[in-house]
């Protein structure tokens, strides 16, 4: 049984673009606070407070029992890294802040990778890399086109630079619930997968690694490291088919 894909409505696409860029202002409002010394926790409640003065919700905060309203990935974390008061930004590390805020019923969800202060060359490197992969990535989104389209993309991008391309988490249809039909992979082939549809509205999400792309959970069922303890680096947009291409949904005007 093929699995059932929503295609949003003009109206539903206009819900998901206010609340795409409530995300995007959110990381812009959060960026100024990734420094050294600040613990994640801090982060997190800056990120809660902001969210219910905008009248959003935080969406991770209790998804699946997950206990903030943040994820904050610090260097070998691949993702769902949970904010705690322990966790002091350092000189050097990188860290991808992943924000969904529920506005008027819809999702925005994005996430960005920063520097905490100075990175070291392949950190600047994995990093720049990464975002140029959710680029390819969203540049292969056209009405016709296939999902293997994005991963082909992403993947033969990261690859080029001996990177390589987290299999274990990927992209997802997105609405007024959180994660829906397709899975978009950011790895494949070309010309495989699921028709791209115009009101289509999903994830483009690559997680890039500086080493093996394999991952380990951590015992608190949520963290995903690389296994072999090397650096890793995500963006996130959400975007739209549309009749004549893509629109990213989580940006700012």
């Amino acid at each position: 049984m093929g699995e059932t894909i929503t295609l949003l409505s003009k109206r539903e696409i206009e819900k998901m673009r206010r609340a795409g860029r409530l995300a995007a202002q959110l990381l812009d409002h959060l960026a100024p606070m990734i420094q050294p010394g600040v613990s994640t926790l801090e982060i997190n409640d800056e990120a809660e407070r902001w969210t219910q003065a905008h009248n959003a919700v935080s969406a991770p905060l209790g998804y699946h029992g997950f206990p903030r309203s943040i994820c904050t990935s610090i260097n070998e974390v691949i993702c769902h890294g949970i904010p705690n008061a322990k966790q002091i930004l350092k000189e050097g590390d990188i860290i991808n802040i992943d924000v969904t805020p529920i506005l008027d019923g819809y999702h925005g969800d994005t996430s960005r990778t920063f520097f905490v202060g100075t990175p070291s060359d392949k950190a600047k490197q994995l990093v720049e890399v990464t975002e140029e992969c959710l680029r390819r990535g969203i540049a292969a989104v056209k009405p016709g086109g296939k999902i293997g389209d994005i991963g082909a993309a992403i993947q033969e991008y990261a690859e080029s630079y001996g990177f390589s391309v987290v299999r274990d988490f990927v992209g997802h249809g997105i609405s007024n619930i959180f994660h829906t039909p397709p899975q978009v992979p950011h790895f494949g082939q070309r010309g495989k997968g699921k028709r791209l549809r115009p009101g289509m509205v999903f994830t483009i999400e690559p997680m890039i690694n500086e080493g093996t792309y394999e991952a380990v959970i951590l015992q608190d069922n949520w963290t995903a490291i690389t296994k072999d303890g090397k650096l890793s680096a995500q963006f996130e947009h959400t975007i739209a088919v549309t009749e004549t291409g893509v629109e990213i949904l989580t940006l700012l005007d």
